[in-house]
């Protein structure tokens, strides 16, 4: 009978009053017992539902009431499951089963590992003392550069995390577990922490000892002990994604070959919470990677007898132990880290998911949080304070032991990781020094970048690589086919070619945060290793990565000297004498800044011809200013023409006088420097220039006047023009640079003391002291000037502002630089149209115009160089001003012996100026 109808049969015949008074009193008591019983039943019911049913009750966590959860967890079985009880009576005697049986403790469950062999120990000599040396060299650059602390010194700085407060950690432990049988060493070692857990977090995927492990974290019977088991296998990285998971403040993941000693939690969670180190993964065990070998190559991470093969840190085989932190590439073993930076491993899709997640951790966090990762020390008498108090057990679990070919997937990934701006130990020990770093986004910009590109590589003593998007947006096996290089340059652990694998990252996102973020980041860390003087690209690259470009060369944590080219395609193989320049020149590129004074007033089919030619010149992407300057009388033709003239290279500046001024201040009072990296170029509207000739003043002031290596204070400016007369002499004769300086080289560039008004860059500096020279010299009257050089027929002329800057440069020995090429062709010429001097009714000097109209450059100059660039500035041959050569102290000498300058000097001595303002301040001894 089922319970509810025995007690129905009861009550019944208790109602019907058949049985004597005797037998009714009878059956009154078991009434009562019944009723007694029952409600017993469903009192211990209903607490065992309360129990499971309320999240505030954990009576789990109180040894005294063990029995209750047994019984509760029977109990919890029946509710799940369907069971029917025959009788009342066989429940109450399961109850009371429950109550007797034993509880199952870890002494009834645990397994221990089996250490039967001795710690490994080398006996070779030559890498025992080629480990020591390599560690030695590291210890003494971090000690220098970072600080190397001893767990003492460690211990005693101040600290967020300590054990005495103010504030108390929490610390999620993540026990990671498939075959080995230490989890109750490990547990063990956790609940005897100086400074408790907040959680531990047994995780078993694909294990075949699943229902073991459970057993073993059930026997705890400990709230804070969790179990998580999937039958899938996440491998390495489920526990880095269980970890994203926790509420705690910091995460401890462990492999299951580390016993960790029980003061570590403290230790981690001290370190963890100071300055230095909060922005950083800790751990007990570490690699740092290999170092170059003599053929620039580098060898394996498991290469044994190389002492280029990196470090295993702490090496008991080699007695290497760790008095002092160590910065290190990757952390193996265990891992401890604020919960916050976890989510940074997943930032990029990891090379594998087979194996590497240790370096894949260590890389991500330096690439993206500036993240180092750190080994801490362990005092050698205090196992306690050891994060693998059984270091046997790591030192043989290493997964390059146990599967095939891992270390080579393994070493594809570490070379990888240093190709994508990975700074290693290595790298930051022997920070590289190269000259140009290439991005192209796409394989068309590969090729248009490839001559400069080749120029750099086969230019002697000349460092150049080229980094590449990858993916599906430049895969560099494609790059190197473009280059003409074989594909092999890929896979070889040489610095040619880096491909970022961005269109790896982003090529499925219709977001520009995956390409700018990934671009930033891989090239900021490739800009720290190699240290290139110029990062090169086309002036048309995508936007975003144009940003992280520009990003990347500013950022405070670079190195200060690199410099963002932007270069237009059309200009790339106008620009191969970039590389002839020094890496130091280099940086300067982005200096300079060109203003084009054009001086006109009615000749506007002239000033018509100058602007297409300056339309049509290689301006090489950068940003050049055009003023134009109008006396009073200018024409109708020429305002339309002035008006109507687009120039998307820069500000475009109208300029117009009132009062008719004349040539001498339409041309001196064209230009002022505003820094002293603005040069200006002064032009009449009967001048014309070569495509070439923006290509000659740039290539000009990066090598006599930005490289460092380089003093010429005489240089004043450089002139487009090359002269066909000695104009200063009476007689006008005729002058061939490239006859007069064959024995140099027919074709050698030259210094000049005479300044050219036919197409000239002047330079700020002596621009600036020239202005107050005229200020002061200036007279209505020219013969009322006092400068008088012998023999020159500049002392006669009148309406000229070109005489006193001849003066000027006589007086102090300056001079200006002048091409020189076949036929005289030239950066500028003069088609000597009827203006202020010519055809001027008061100028008695006739003019041919074959001798002062010269042939236009019209092909790339640097091949007709000496040696193909511009020689060096001690190798540049000076003239006095009447074409005779004479060194550079000669023309001081005879300026000084003239004694005519603002200043009364001696004949030793000329007058030196202050060049923020150009005023004259003291003599001084050439």
């Amino acid at each position: 009978m089922r319970s509810g109808e025995y007690l129905e049969g009861m009550l019944s015949d208790y109602m019907g009053g058949k049985a004597k008074l005797k037998g009714q009193k009878g059956s009154s008591s078991r009434l009562v017992t019944i009723l007694t019983c029952l409600q017993f039943a469903f009192a211990v019911y209903a607490t065992f539902l309360l129990y499971f049913m309320s999240p505030s009750v954990d009576l789990r966590g109180k040894p005294d009431f063990s029995w209750a959860t047994r019984i509760a967890h029977q109990w919890k079985q029946l509710m799940v499951t369907p069971h029917v009880v025959s009788h009342y009576q066989e429940a109450n005697a399961l109850i009371q089963s429950e109550i007797i049986a034993p509880p199952i403790s870890p002494s009834q469950v645990c397994e221990h590992e089996k250490i039967d062999f001795v710690q490994k120990k080398s006996s070779d000599g030559v890498m025992i003392k080629f480990k020591r040396e390599l560690y030695q060299q590291v210890l003494d650059f971090q000690r220098k550069s970072v600080g190397t602390e001893t767990l003492s010194e460690l211990m005693r700085m101040k600290s967020r995390w300590d054990l005495h407060g103010p504030s108390i950690p929490k610390v999620t432990v993540i026990l990671n577990h498939f075959k080995r049988k230490t989890l109750c060493a490990q547990i063990d070692s956790l609940l005897h922490q100086t400074l408790p857990f907040h959680h531990v977090w047994v995780l078993s995927f694909g294990s075949p000892n699943e229902q073991s492990l459970k057993r073993i974290v059930d026997s705890y019977n400990n709230s804070r002990i969790s179990f998580i088991s999937s039958s899938y296998d996440f491998k390495y990285y489920g526990r880095f994604q269980m970890a994203l998971q926790t509420e705690a403040d910091l995460v401890y993941i462990v492999d299951d070959d580390m016993i960790p000693g029980k003061k570590m939690l403290q230790i981690l969670s001290h370190v963890a919470g100071t300055e230095k180190y909060k922005n950083s993964v800790l751990g007990s065990i570490g690699r740092i990677l290999p170092f170059r070998q003599k053929d620039f190559t580098f060898p394996s991470y498991r290469k044994f007898r190389s002492k280029e093969a990196g470090l295993y840190l702490p090496d008991p085989a080699y007695d290497i132990t760790l008095d002092r932190v160590v910065q290190v590439d990757f952390l193996s073993s265990s891992w401890f880290l604020s919960a916050e930076l976890v989510k940074t491993l997943f930032i990029e899709t990891p090379f594998t998911f087979m194996t590497g997640e240790d370096l894949h951790l260590s890389y991500q966090l330096q690439k993206y949080r500036n993240a180092g990762s750190f080994v801490l020390p362990v005092d050698p008498n205090d196992k306690e304070t050891w994060g693998d108090s059984e270091h046997r057990l790591a030192y043989v679990s290493e997964t390059t032991v146990i599967f095939k070919d891992i270390v080579q997937v393994r070493d594809d990934q570490w070379w990888k990781a240093l190709s994508t701006g990975y700074i290693t130990q290595w790298a930051a020990m022997y920070p590289q020094k190269i000259d140009a770093l290439f991005y192209a986004h796409s394989i068309d910009e590969v090729k248009a970048l490839a001559p400069l590109l080749e120029k750099f590589r086969t230019t002697v003593g000349k460092k150049a690589y080229i980094v590449v998007s990858g993916g599906s947006f430049c895969p560099c096996e494609h790059a190197a086919a473009a280059l003409k290089w074989p594909k092999a340059v890929c896979r070889e652990r040489r610095f040619k070619i880096f491909d970022l694998g961005v269109g790896s990252l982003s090529s499925l996102s219709n977001s520009e945060v995956p390409v700018l973020q990934g671009v930033y980041a891989s090239m900021k860390g490739l800009i720290k290793i190699h240290n290139p003087s110029v990062v090169i690209t086309v002036s048309d690259i995508d936007t975003n990565v144009k940003k992280a470009l520009k990003m990347a060369t500013e950022s405070s944590a670079n190195n200060a000297t690199t410099t963002l080219v932007l270069l237009p395609r059309a200009s790339v193989t106008k620009a191969l004498w970039m590389a002839d320049l020094r890496p130091t020149t280099l940086p300067n590129w982005n200096k300079m800044r060109l203003t084009i004074s054009i001086i006109t007033q009615n000749r506007a089919t002239s000033l018509d011809r100058l602007l297409k030619s300056i339309s049509n010149a290689y301006l090489l992407g950068d940003e050049v200013a055009i003023t134009f300057n109008m006396d009073s009388k200018v024409d109708e033709a020429t305002l339309k023409l002035v008006n109507g003239f687009a120039w998307p290279h820069g500000p475009k500046v109208l300029r117009r006088r009132i009062i008719q001024g004349g040539l001498i201040r339409a041309v001196s009072e064209s230009w002022y420097p505003s820094t002293d990296d603005e040069f200006g170029l002064l032009l009449e509207d009967d001048i014309e220039v070569s495509p070439y000739f923006y290509m000659w003043i740039k290539y000009a002031l990066l090598a006599y006047h930005y490289d460092p290596q380089v003093s010429l204070p005489e240089l004043s400016s450089i002139s487009l023009y090359t002269p066909r007369l000695v104009e200063v002499v009476k007689e006008r004769p005729k002058w061939n640079a490239t006859d007069y300086f064959k024995r140099i080289h027919p074709n050698t560039p030259y210094l000049h003391q005479l300044p050219c008004s036919w197409g000239a860059v002047f330079l700020p500096k002596q621009w600036r002291e020239f202005y107050v020279y005229m200020n002061t010299r200036f007279t209505e009257d020219a013969k009322a000037n006092p400068v008088q050089i012998p023999k020159s027929r500049t002392n006669g002329w009148q309406a000229s502002w070109k005489k006193f800057l001849i003066d000027m440069m006589y007086l102090r020995g300056y001079v200006s630089l002048y091409p020189n090429f076949p036929n005289q062709a030239s950066f500028s010429t003069n088609h000597m149209e009827p203006g202020a001097h010519i055809s001027a009714k008061d100028n008695v000097v006739k003019h041919d115009k074959t001798d002062f109209e010269v042939p236009l450059m019209k092909q790339d100059f640097r091949t007709l160089l000496p040696n193909g660039k511009l020689p060096s500035a001690s190798k540049l041959p000076s003239l006095n001003l009447f074409n005779q050569a004479l060194s550079l102290k000669g023309l001081k000498a005879a300026g000084a012996k003239l004694g005519q300058d603002v200043l009364e000097c001696n004949a030793a001595q000329i007058v030196m100026v202050n060049h923020q303002t150009g005023l004259p301040s003291h003599c001084a001894t050439f």
